[in-house]
């Protein structure tokens, strides 16, 4: 497949470079969803104790029941914002993944019809049979990842679309309770 040791190690180091981009990403995923559940898990805790001492501080159960029901809403909209958060990370990182795994296909495409090329121009007579075959494999090949691209990315765009609307409502199912809740 190489003809030259200078060939096989700018391959092989395509190759590591393309994995450490794929580790990097992977890691500043990490990274960002560690950070995201440190400042959720603070917020959650600062939070947790003011309405704890709310609740203490409540002359009467009615009082504690209202600071109660007051609690609830935004504890439901942090949710909601982590849980978005954590969408957004994980979109990224596919989106990021996903460019780096389109330009190393796209990569492997150009070699591997340069081989091809230079296969049929010193493949033996009568191979062109052959040589075509490979060719529209290669042909199939490309516009089947094009189509599995473009339908995960609609995936994507409708999960995305779906968890919009599933947020929106819940936190509007939830302020909606709410005033019923502190009229109780």
């Amino acid at each position: 497949m190489f003809t030259t040791p200078e060939q096989f190690a700018a391959a092989n180091k395509a190759s590591v470079d393309a994995m450490l981009s794929l580790a990097n990403t992977a890691l500043a995923s990490a990274e960002r969803i560690a950070a995201l559940n440190l400042n959720t898990a603070r917020s959650m805790l600062e939070d947790g104790m003011a309405n704890t001492k709310a609740l203490l501080g409540a002359k009467d159960p009615k009082e504690a029941l209202a600071l109660t029901a007051a609690q609830f809403q935004p504890a439901v909209e942090q949710a909601v914002a982590y849980s978005r958060s954590l969408y957004e990370i994980s979109a990224q990182s596919k989106e990021e993944v996903s460019k780096q795994l389109e330009s190393q296909f796209g990569d492997f495409q150009k070699q591997v019809s340069s081989l091809m090329d230079k296969a049929a121009k010193n493949a033996p007579a009568g191979s062109d049979v052959a040589v075509a075959a490979v060719k529209s494999a290669l042909e199939a090949a490309s516009s089947a990842f094009d189509n599995m691209k473009n339908v995960v990315k609609q995936a994507a765009e409708i999960a995305e679309a779906n968890i919009a609307t599933a947020s929106n409502a819940t936190v509007n199912a939830v302020s909606a309770a709410a005033p019923t809740g502190k009229k109780k």
